[in-house]
């Protein structure tokens, strides 16, 4: 995969489920969401997007099924099983009784427990100090309300995938179930990974593939300068990018990664946040004789002209006054999806910064996402391209 616009042909994507019902007021901020989301109306919502993509001709694949298929493997049941376990809290008697009860479940239900969590209630053989002191509600194992934002835990750089490594605790364990389907998953038999869980921070959200062979990598609240060094340093080594942009972003819940500010929705337009459209700056990072080279920031829009050769990166100037463009811009109104050049997913709420893109020529595909919202998200957050065409292709 070479950029962000070419056709997209095949996506993975997570149907809200059982997870988000274990959300609660006394919760919520921890599992990172910023209110209670109506779980039904939230699945509605995330069918109409997964058919409005299917009616484009993009074959979407879930994270539930394909887990359960991966863990029809033996070697993934107790990959995931012990992945679990490492859980520190727990202790030795809990751990235990855990490791039993898991490994007695059928396929579906071990699948279930990984995404949903299990709470203490819900585990009746429990015992041991641990178990005695937690609250009925409190959780043995985590729920995964995150799971639903497929970008972040991996992303696709030319022919390999990046699992990433997600900075908060509460989404941790997010990237062992991705990692496990890609290693046991029979679809992704033999594809190579780019980067693994357990080295520095790296976000899928932070990741944009501006062209082919230029990458831009936000650094933030998610992902850290080191991660971005890191990840430049793979994809050099793997002959994927000759330019990586650092991206500094700032470090805010309304600004989490660099695609809730901006998205691709031509081979040389973004849609961009404005209050930052002109004032977001870049490190060029190349490689010179084996190793980094790294240029002093200049404006990110130059940047990105200069390494992808065009003469500039077009902006959607979405025209919004300060107010509109603030409310549209923390409602994901910037985190498009592009089905193909000028051809994107939007959430329909952003009415002011559609219209801009209609204008500009893009055709928006609008989907509800009054629910989907809560976590803090848009139709790319939610979404995992695995294959699109080739640019010229498209």
């Amino acid at each position: 995969m070479d950029s962000e616009v070419g056709r997209l042909r095949a996506v993975i994507l997570h149907r809200p489920g059982a997870e988000l019902k274990r959300l609660t007021p006394r919760n919520n901020d921890k599992l990172l969401f910023d209110g209670i989301p109506w779980v039904g109306r939230a699945q509605e919502e995330h069918d109409a997007f997964a058919e409005a993509l299917r009616s484009h001709g993009v074959d979407v694949l879930y994270v539930t099924e394909l887990l359960q298929e991966a863990l029809e493997y033996q070697s993934a049941r107790e990959e995931a099983i012990a992945g679990v376990l490492t859980d520190a809290r727990l202790g030795d008697r809990l751990r235990g009784v855990v490791a039993s009860y898991l490994g007695d479940l059928d396929t579906e239900t071990l699948a279930h427990a990984l995404i949903a969590g299990i709470a203490h209630e819900e585990l009746k053989s429990g015992h041991g100090l641990v178990y005695e002191l937690m609250g009925r509600h409190d959780f043995i194992i985590d729920p995964l309300p995150n799971l639903l934002f497929t970008r972040d835990s991996s992303a696709w750089i030319g022919d390999r995938v990046a699992v990433t490594s997600l900075a908060m605790p509460a989404r941790e364990r997010e990237t062992a179930l991705t990692r496990l389907i890609y290693a046991h998953h029979p679809r992704f038999a033999g594809v190579r990974t780019l980067y693994e869980p357990d080295l520095e921070h790296v976000e899928g959200g932070d990741i944009l593939l501006l062209a082919p062979g230029v990458i831009a990598v936000g650094t933030g609240e998610r992902t850290t300068p080191a991660g971005v060094e890191r990840l430049a340093r793979r994809v050099f080594d793997a002959g994927l990018a000759h330019t990586v942009l650092a991206v500094p972003i700032a470090q805010e819940r309304a600004t989490m990664h660099l695609d809730t500010i901006c998205t691709m929705v031509d081979v040389d337009t973004v849609v961009m946040y404005p209050a930052i459209a002109h004032s977001l700056t870049a490190n060029t990072v190349t490689t010179l004789d084996g190793d980094l080279r790294i240029t002093p920031a200049q404006p990110f829009l130059r940047a990105a002209a200069a390494a992808m050769g065009v003469d500039r990166l077009k902006v959607i100037d979405t025209g919004l006054d300060p107010v509109t463009a603030e409310r549209e811009q923390w409602d994901d109104g910037n985190n498009t999806l592009a089905v193909a050049p000028r051809l994107a997913v939007a959430y329909e709420r952003n009415i002011e910064t559609n219209a801009q893109l209609e204008a500009a020529g893009v055709e928006v595909i609008r989907i509800k996402g009054s629910e989907l919202g809560s976590g803090r998200g848009g139709p790319r957050c939610m979404s995992c391209p695995i294959e699109r065409a080739p640019l010229l292709g498209s």
